[in-house]
């Protein structure tokens, strides 16, 4: 069964009705969201989990209640890459070989090593299929 990896973007659509978009294509990118992330089969990282947490710490005020609800729920439903020396390792190489971002290439090592064959963001290239295994999909095109 596909395995797809799903970055913190995708998730805060679905949990921050973020008021600087427009309510029409917020409404839009929500809906995708939503159906993303009620998949089966979802890898994510700690990386994912802290980004999403400090977004509604900030953005939204959620408190250290609500905090510790959303990372429990996506402990309980989701497969959960936590970083070890080898995820490290191949964020460096496929730095020099893709170009990506630090931050990026963690979420690509992460996707990879959890066995992912898609990983959905809105900040990666669209298309791009790193070491033959993982497609990235920006499911808001």
């Amino acid at each position: 069964m596909p395995l797809s990896f799903i970055d913190t973007n995708i998730w805060l659509y679905r949990l921050f009705d973020d008021q600087r978009i427009e309510a029409k294509e917020r409404e839009r990118k929500r809906k995708i969201a939503t159906a993303i992330t009620e998949r089966s089969n979802i890898i994510i990282s700690t990386q994912v989990i802290n980004e999403i947490s400090v977004n509604l710490i900030k953005k939204a005020m959620f408190d250290e209640n609500q905090i510790k609800a959303v990372i429990q729920s996506l402990y309980h439903r989701c497969q959960v890459v936590e970083f070890e020396l080898t995820i490290l390792e191949s964020a460096s190489d496929l730095r020099t070989q893709y170009n990506l971002s630090f931050w990026d290439s963690l979420i690509v090592a992460s996707a990879l090593a959890g066995g992912a064959d898609t990983l959905y963001s809105e900040d990666m290239q669209h298309g791009l299929t790193v070491s033959e295994q993982l497609t990235i999909i920006n499911p808001f095109k």
